[in-house]
């Protein structure tokens, strides 16, 4: 019994590796070299090209423009005082409202005013009874100096009677005169178009003549803009003024000028240069120059802020390529130009303003270049690309776009 089932154990037991036939053993390292060289061969083997797309830049025609930081102001501004002093006796605007030129204000009491131009025109009849009088004596008397009745010395002093009483009418006239303006100026008057500050005076008050302010007033529409150039522009834009046949502090021949304020990126402004001072500030060393705006819906307003895109040059030959386009290497830029086998080389490149959405190449390239304008993560110097050619449109609208 016991040897039966050490019998049939053995049979049950797994075969030796002695019992395995050679060629299988063959085969497996076979497959096992097969996958080891499958597996070298891919580690091997070069990554795939990275794709790029590129594009040739734009080159056309243009005007560089400078950018200045500069202040608008009002064409005509006023603190209105009296002319005449009294106390306050209306108001007859609302605070912050639109006027007109000639659009009443405020009045003076008017009462101690009009009692000095009824006595000055007392004044003026009494004045002018006298002459009526003196001058029928003064007629008289050289008929009866004709006839020899009187002596010539009391024609004389008929003469001189007549010119006293002539003098003194006139000076009644003018005491006239005066009252009348100092009656006239009770009524404060807007002295041109504009919007009004508030009050800063109420009723009731006394009002020093030529002293107390009353309000202020500034125009709307036009708006001036004023801002500093450097030294080196001025001359930049005095030469290019001659060209067009303008002188620099007349307006450079109203050149065409874009201004654009805070909050308001998407809308621009549109003027023209119309004055430069005589000289430039000794301290800084700057120039202040006007643009003129038309400014009809009242948007802009005096004291605001705003960036101004003055026509740096004349129409000039330009290499334009977006700002995507443009990498930096430590302290310069630099584009990614492709050759026609595909492989990256870069090119410094010297930047100037934006253009129609593009930035402008002031040196560096000629425009016959291929350059990488989208995945530039992608790519550096000496690796081999797969570009994808696009072209690059005239003009990029983007909303809060800059120049």
């Amino acid at each position: 019994m016991v040897h039966t089932a050490r019998l049939r154990h053995d049979s049950l037991a797994a075969p030796s590796s002695r019992n395995v036939p050679a060629k299988w053993l063959a085969a497996a390292a076979f497959a096992a070299i097969g996958l080891l060289a499958a597996l070298a061969a891919q580690a091997q083997e070069a990554p795939p090209a990275p794709v790029v797309t590129v594009a040739k830049p734009l080159v056309r025609d243009i005007v560089e423009d400078d950018e200045f930081v500069g202040r608008f102001e009002a064409v005509d501004q006023v603190s209105l005082r009296s002319r005449v002093g009294g106390y306050l006796d209306q108001v007859h605007f609302q605070d912050g409202t639109l006027v007109k030129q000639g659009d009443l204000l405020f009045t003076i009491d008017q009462r101690p005013f009009k009692a000095a131009l009824n006595q000055a025109q007392a004044q003026v009849d009494s004045a002018k009874t006298l002459v009526e009088f003196s001058k029928m004596q003064f007629e008289r008397a050289e008929t009866l100096s004709r006839e020899g009745n009187i002596p010539v010395s009391t024609l004389d002093d008929r003469r001189r009677e007549y010119l006293a009483a002539q003098a003194q009418l006139e000076g009644a006239e003018a005491a006239l005169e005066n009252a009348s303006l100092d009656l006239e100026f009770t009524e404060i008057k807007a002295p041109f178009p504009g919007r009004v500050d508030r009050r800063l005076v109420s009723p009731g008050n006394l009002v020093q003549a030529d002293q107390t302010v009353l309000t202020t007033i500034v125009s709307i529409d036009p708006i001036d803009f004023y801002f500093d150039i450097d030294e080196r522009s001025y001359f930049a834009y005095a030469r290019d003024a001659r060209e067009r046949g303008g002188v620099m502090q007349e307006g450079a021949g109203g050149v065409d000028v874009v201004v654009r304020v805070a909050d308001r990126n998407e809308a621009t402004f549109k003027g023209k240069l119309d004055f430069a001072e005589n000289r430039l500030d000794e301290a800084t060393g700057t120039m202040r120059v006007r643009a003129r705006f038309d400014n009809k819906d009242g948007v802009l307003q005096p004291g605001m802020f705003g960036r101004i895109n003055v026509p740096g040059s004349l129409p000039h030959p330009g290499v334009l390529l977006p700002d995507e386009a443009i990498g930096a290497d430590q302290n310069r830029r630099i584009v990614f130009v492709v050759d026609e086998a595909g492989l990256i080389s870069a090119k410094p490149v010297r930047t100037g303003p934006r253009i129609d959405g593009y930035r402008v190449i002031r040196e560096g390239l000629t425009g016959e270049e291929t350059v990488v304008i989208n995945g530039l993560v992608r790519v550096r110097p000496g690796i081999t690309v797969k570009p994808e050619m696009t072209t690059l449109p005239p003009k990029v609208e983007a909303e809060g776009q800059t120049q």
